[in-house]
């Protein structure tokens, strides 16, 4: 059986980092990257935009170069799944049902996206957007002639995914449950902002709908009919309903966890010799007043790897690192510090109308989390606000002719 000091599973943002920091940390034993993807380490954000538009070549959303890994004696096991921890032993057993043995196992498995349930939801033309896999193949209709396309979710992925097809000329309708867009992560301001602008760019957008199923012919996708019997055509449907996190063998092992797997603010599982990172992991954020949570970001996943590694070197630090995001469709740029969730109050600064604002979110007073459109200067002095739980008066706030930065905490 081979034998690893370090074994990470995945391959996304936070399971490359966790190799790059051990290395960086002095970590000069074997590291090993076990992953279900066929290839090496590439960005996820991208697939969802330039990618999926055909602005960037794969080579050019690739973490490192694949030489890197080489370099920096990080080995890379591709093509594969881990099926079962055994957390006493410390071996994992792969889907080839070949054996490793590790010393410290870090989970970086991310998650898979959430699928639908209605009939029709297992016809070709059927797509989500997780993997290069994923968007290849939908690349591969779009350019053999599909334009009409119905996305189910209007959450990031969605509006996404939306914004770009209507670049490519496609027909768009968006399909989305709850009453606005981006009802899970961000304020009304917002949604009604993205609503507009994806109404004036052509997209069909209907709120408070639901899919009751999708209609075939000769077993691809030919319509998606809504709970309100309405019958929408189309070639392709995509799907960004959420995400469900990959971490049945690490439970099944005895690892705490409901939505995802518990771990500390060293990112340590229940179990011992074991962290996971990312998406999958389920924490106390200071951010979001110690409330246990999972957050699906670069940011997260990237700061979260970083601490793991240093706790298995010796040098443990409290996972305490700013939330951020961001997001681009058409010509706006969405930049996000903090958390809103919780929010009482609202405080909007700038004019949606010229599409350069910041939506500023206050809970009892203090500056929780910003969302800044085309306002990079908002985005970044916002920070120490958030950073602060600065308490600002909203009228100040509101001033977009003031600097962030040189307003005065109470």
């Amino acid at each position: 059986m081979d034998h690893y000091d370090v074994v990470i599973v995945g391959s996304g943002h936070g399971a490359a980092q966790a190799a790059i920091a051990l290395r960086q940390n002095g970590h000069e034993d074997s590291i090993l990257m076990v992953s279900r993807d066929r290839n090496p380490p590439y960005e996820r954000p991208p697939l969802s935009k330039e990618y999926l538009a055909g602005e960037k070549a794969f080579d050019r959303i690739m973490i490192r170069p694949e030489q890197f890994w080489t370099d920096k004696n990080i080995g890379l096991r591709l093509g594969c799944n881990v099926n079962a921890v055994d957390p006493l032993g410390h071996e994992l057993t792969l889907s080839d049902e070949s054996r490793l043995s590790y010393r410290r196992l870090i989970w970086a498995g991310g998650g898979d996206p959430r699928r639908l349930a209605c009939p029709g939801s297992d016809l070709a033309g059927v797509h989500y957007v997780r993997s290069k896999r994923d968007v290849d193949s939908l690349r591969e209709e779009l350019a053999g002639g599909a334009k009409r396309a119905v996305i189910i979710g209007a959450g990031y992925i969605g509006l996404e995914a939306a914004a770009v097809l209507r670049k490519l000329d496609c027909q768009v309708t968006v399909i989305e449950m709850q009453d606005r867009v981006l009802a899970r992560v961000a304020g009304p301001d917002l949604s009604d902002f993205y609503a507009s602008q994806h109404r004036a760019h052509g997209v069909d957008l209907r709120l408070s709908t639901g899919v009751e199923r999708i209609e075939g012919k000769g077993g691809r996708v030919a319509a998606v009919v809504t709970d309100a019997n309405e019958t929408i055509g189309c070639e392709i449907v995509i799907v960004g309903i959420g995400i469900v996190p990959s971490v049945g063998p690490l439970i099944t092992a005895g690892a705490a966890g409901t939505n995802g797997v518990d771990v500390d603010t060293y990112c340590r599982t229940t179990l011992d010799d074991i962290y996971a990172i990312g998406d999958c992991a389920v924490h106390a954020n200071p951010y979001a007043d110690n409330a246990v949570i999972r957050l699906e970001s670069v940011q997260n996943a990237n700061d979260m790897a970083t601490c793991a590694a240093k706790a298995i070197m010796g040098d443990k630090q409290n996972y305490d690192a700013v939330p951020w995001f961001w997001s681009n469709q058409y010509d706006l740029k969405l930049q996000t510090v903090g958390i809103s969730a919780g929010y009482d109050a609202t405080v909007l600064r700038g004019d949606p109308a010229q599409a350069k604002f910041s939506v500023v979110y206050l809970k009892e007073g203090r500056v929780i989390a910003l969302d800044c459109v085309n306002a990079v200067k908002d985005y970044v002095q916002g920070r120490k606000l958030v950073v602060d739980r600065a308490v600002i008066a909203p009228e100040l706030l509101a001033n977009a002719e003031i600097q962030l930065k040189e307003m005065d905490a109470a």
